[in-house]
């Protein structure tokens, strides 16, 4: 599965447009990784728990969308944005969405 944040992939051409594919999840705050970071505020640093855990967010995100290009038949997903929301207190959705697409090489 080819996914890009353009509207276009070099070398391939779109033959067909499949529509609208989204994947999202929600995560909350670890009281663990709380201390930590509430730890790394004081003496400075990167946040490395909350790092990887959104890292970690993207990543089932875009399985996700990938999944459902795929029940489609998509072999590629342009234009992939990523959006936040505040759920509650300490917790937010990643979304990820993009159009579905089936391409070619460019000939």
């Amino acid at each position: 599965m080819i996914l890009v944040n353009t509207d276009t992939i070099k070398g391939k051409k779109i033959v067909k447009v499949l529509g609208l594919v989204k994947g999202n999840t929600i995560r909350a705050r670890h009281i663990g990784r709380d201390i930590m970071a509430l730890l790394r505020n004081i003496i400075g640093g990167e946040v490395k728990e909350y790092t990887k855990m959104l890292a970690e967010t993207r990543e089932q995100s875009l399985d996700r969308m990938s999944e459902e290009a795929l029940k489609l038949g998509a072999n590629a997903v342009v234009n992939v944005r990523f959006s936040t929301s505040y759920i509650m207190q300490g917790a937010a959705e990643l979304l990820a969405y993009g159009t579905a697409v089936i391409v070619e090489d460019d000939t």
